[in-house]
């Protein structure tokens, strides 16, 4: 690595270059190498303690700030313009992480600067700071591994420049649009990472009280700081098809259901994916199979895939889905108005539960972050006909007083000590506990995630037809049948009814 080399800061590519040659190495290398050549690099004032400077865990962006000030030769700031403003190039230092299957994960939002609530903001994204910002990223990023527990020590894998595609611009374009339009209408205290697809409004700061500001179009309430950023999921998918791969356009090798960026040129994609969608209402499902040359066969899976094949792709893995985390779930309605299938969540850890803080808990991060795609089916005499569909996330009112409500029962009857109790009934013996009923919240509920029980008692004792992997630990020790949160039908039919009645 010639360490001294210099370069253009009015081109990208130089920049990019310059950037390239930290591959390979780690923060501490970098460290190191500026010890030892500072004086020719005359690249600014050497910090004292520099490694415990830069290296601070409890300080965010120190790695990005590292490489800001010993690597690129500036002064780490805050301001409205570009990193590199001759270039129009922004530096962006951001981890990435591998996950237990081989594949790899964004390591976090990409954070691209605060919101500013205290005066007017632009209507339009290319009059933006934000864009004017952050038009062309220069994106480096390093494998952070948890097990180390000096972060000086993470290696730098990748650089290169970034700009999202045309049609993901069309997208981010209408995100902005959403966010500030919630912003102008006085309502920032209500925004969420899920109103968007790519573009977030993700919080800065930490949940306290002192963290909220007053609004520029709402005086009578504060608002959490927040900043624009691109969502996790769209980093993980860059990540996947356009870094890692080394490609210069991640276009090729997925499925989108946006085909011609046209497509979005006088509609938004919520209206897109209704238009592909309703233009089917009032068919059967036995309609749909052979219109979309399907087996009619009323097995599980029929209805979900019909989705799909409406829409133009083979599964949930479509780009779009993918980048915006969005969830697609067929309902099928009953001529009696219930609904078929309950709606499972991901299981929960009883030991990590009682841990977590609202905000930071799994279930308030998985609707803060994802949106639905529900498409209706009603039953009509021997057919399920389609109603319709909804591109939906969760409201900030339900999110965080109804859903918190129940989120916090559970979490509350597991800390005190979840009561299991052995009872005799005409079927055999089976086990009650105390956690609460599908009446005790209109959203969420919690029952097992496995057909299989499992029980071991603080005297060692084991109940059940399954085994350890059917079970999760209490934090007392004890276990229990694995459990999960599950959505309430009552509460999404509550959520379609627009759509079921039409």
């Amino acid at each position: 690595m010639s360490y001294i080399e210099k370069y253009d800061r009015t081109s990208p590519k130089s920049i990019e270059e310059y950037a390239k040659k930290l591959i390979g190495y780690t923060f501490e290398d970098i460290i190191e190498l500026n010890k030892k050549d500072s004086k020719e690099l005359n690249k600014g004032e050497i910090k004292e303690n520099t490694s415990l400077y830069y290296g601070n865990r409890s300080r965010k962006g120190g790695l990005g700030n590292l490489l800001e000030e010993i690597y690129f030769g500036y002064n780490a700031n805050s301001i409205s313009e570009p990193d590199f403003p001759e270039a129009g190039v922004e530096l962006k230092v951001t981890p990435f992480e591998k996950k237990k299957n081989g594949s790899f994960k964004a390591g976090e939002r990409l954070v691209l600067g605060m919101i500013s609530y205290d005066k007017e903001i632009e209507d339009n994204l290319y009059d933006s700071h934000i864009w004017n910002k952050c038009k062309l990223l220069l994106l480096i990023y390093y494998l952070r591994d948890k097990r180390i527990k000096d972060n000086l020590l993470y290696t730098i894998r990748y650089a290169t420049l970034f700009q999202p595609t045309e049609a993901d611009l069309k997208i981010i374009e209408q995100d902005y649009k959403i966010i500030v339009d919630k912003i102008k209408a006085g309502k920032a205290h209500e925004l969420s990472e899920s109103d968007t697809m790519y573009l977030g409004a993700c919080t800065k700061g930490s949940t306290a009280e002192k963290s909220l500001v007053k609004q520029y179009y709402n005086t009578n309430v504060k608002a959490k700081k927040r900043a624009f950023c691109y969502k996790n999921t769209y980093m993980t998918f860059i990540l996947n098809n356009y870094i890692i791969p080394n490609k210069n356009t991640y276009e090729e090798n997925v499925e989108p259901i946006i085909r011609d960026v046209d497509d979005l040129k006088n509609c938004s994609f919520d209206e897109y994916i209704k238009s592909k969608i309703n233009k089917n209402i009032g068919k059967t499902d036995e309609e749909l199979c052979l219109l979309f040359d399907r087996e009619y066969n009323n097995n599980k899976a029929q209805w979900i895939d019909l989705s799909y094949r409406m829409l133009g792709i083979k599964s949930n893995k479509a780009e779009e889905f993918i980048k915006a985390n969005i969830v697609v779930k067929a309902v099928r309605i009953e001529e009696n108005g219930n609904m078929v299938e309950s709606s499972s969540l991901p299981t929960i850890c009883f030991k990590e539960l009682v841990k977590q803080e609202w905000e930071d808990s799994d279930l308030f991060k998985y609707f803060e972050t994802t949106k639905f795609l529900f498409v209706v089916y009603k039953k009509q005499g021997e057919h399920y006909v389609l109603k319709g569909c909804k591109l939906w996330n969760m409201p900030y009112e339900d999110l965080n007083v109804d859903l918190y409500q129940g989120w916090k029962n559970i979490r509350d009857t597991v800390e005190k000590g979840t009561e299991l109790e052995k009872k005799e009934t005409k079927n055999g013996i089976i086990i009650k506990n105390n956690l609460p009923n599908k009446n005790a919240n209109r959203i969420i509920h919690i029952r097992p995630h496995t057909s299989k029980t499992f029980y071991k008692f603080e005297d060692g004792e084991i109940f059940g037809k399954g085994t350890y992997v059917n079970g999760d630990e209490l934090p007392d020790g004890r276990w229990m049948t694995k459990q999960s949160f599950w959505i309430n039908n009552s509460y999404i039919i509550s959520q379609l009814q627009d759509i079921i009645n039409q």
